[in-house]
């Protein structure tokens, strides 16, 4: 288990044990419960005099959570008060992150897991995802160091709702890369506020499919150090096939991560429910007989809600000829494209 050896902090009614996470936002304690000897995990803000906005993303962590029933969410106990901010009390269930796990458990050689690890770690994130989506909220920060694995019971936990939503939907705007919420190796298209489209349930599916497709890989979709170019690698660039990486990894796998990282949340799968009966299906054939024969996928993917798309249809061939202009000057050639037609017929929609 990951632990760093400051446990400066003293907590009224703790005692604290160690340190398991010290990042630039927050730090993580294990510790002891004195009213009643239980062990719990302390998380508390950095910063010694935090903002408003880092305030209100450490309660949302708590209201959020506090009265959410499922099993593959830790528990929250408590909000605290402690110096100018909060201390966040939560379970200790022993777990530790899938990105410390994956390297801990093969002493640092080996960062990908094999199908028999995989599929049922899979299945787990896939129903907590249901539940927390019939409780009509949106995580926004699904990623491996926010997914906790107990190595002994095989437990599976999210973690971290500082930038999740009760919201059905809501709208990201234009904004500098380096401060958008989530982790942008891992966000949506939509997420990135250059989409002109919101963010809803589907965005987690997003960014599950690249987890997904860095616990299979041992890499991300995307590589790069600057933010543009990373966030004009999950509008417009396709990823290489996760088959194509990782040979032993079935096709049909393959194309379930990348129906998770469409670039448009119509072309994602649309329930958890739906996801999670593709992955059950993959992992049968392979039990039963150490191969997967593609399938339709999908067939059990039903929306429980209404969902107004916001994707184009139609205008396919006037799409394609500004496609195609636009192609030709950036190849030097200079042109103009005039579009005609009665007021209220969609040239706007056209010029998108």
């Amino acid at each position: 288990m990951l632990v760093v050896s400051d446990t400066s902090y003293a907590f009224p009614g703790y005692r604290i044990t160690e340190q398991v996470y010290s990042g630039s936002k927050t730090l993580v304690y294990r510790g002891i419960r004195e009213q009643d000897q239980k062990s719990v995990v302390l998380k508390l803000m950095r910063n010694e005099y935090p903002s408003f906005a880092e305030i209100a993303q450490f309660r949302n962590q708590y209201i959020i959570t506090k009265n959410l029933d499922i099993p593959g969410i830790v528990k929250t106990y408590s909000l605290e008060s402690y110096r100018n901010s909060y201390v966040l009390v939560m379970e200790d269930f022993g777990g530790i992150s899938l990105q410390d796990w994956r390297l801990e458990e093969r002493g640092k050689k080996e960062n990908k897991l094999s199908l028999n690890e995989f599929f049922p770690i899979a299945i787990k994130i896939a129903s907590t995802l249901e539940g927390l989506h019939r409780n009509r909220i949106i995580h926004k920060d699904i990623k491996p160091a926010n997914i906790l694995i107990n190595p002994t019971t095989d437990e599976i936990k999210l973690i971290d709702f500082s930038i999740a939503t009760p919201l059905p939907r809501e709208i990201q705007f234009l904004t500098n890369p380096n401060i958008l919420e989530g982790t942008l190796a891992y966000i949506s298209p939509e997420q990135t506020g250059r989409m002109n489209r919101g963010i809803d349930y589907r965005s987690d599916f997003y960014s599950l499919g690249v987890t997904f497709f860095q616990l299979l890989t041992g890499q991300l979709p995307f590589i790069t150090k600057d933010p543009m170019e990373l966030v004009y690698s999950h509008i417009a660039k396709q990823p290489l096939k996760v088959s194509r990486i990782n040979s032993n990894i079935p096709p049909i796998l393959s194309d379930i991560i990348s129906k998770l990282m469409a670039k448009n949340a119509e072309d994602r799968y649309q329930s958890a429910s739906g996801l999670k009966h593709d992955l059950e299906a993959c992992q049968n054939q392979w039990q039963e007989t150490g191969n997967i024969t593609p399938f339709e996928l999908g067939v059990r993917d039903i929306s429980d809600r209404f969902v107004i798309p916001e994707k184009l249809y139609g205008r396919q061939s006037e799409v394609e000829t500004l496609l195609a202009a636009f192609k030709r000057v950036t190849e030097g050639a200079t042109e103009m494209i005039l579009v005609a037609g009665f007021s209220g017929i969609g040239q706007n929609c056209c010029g998108q």
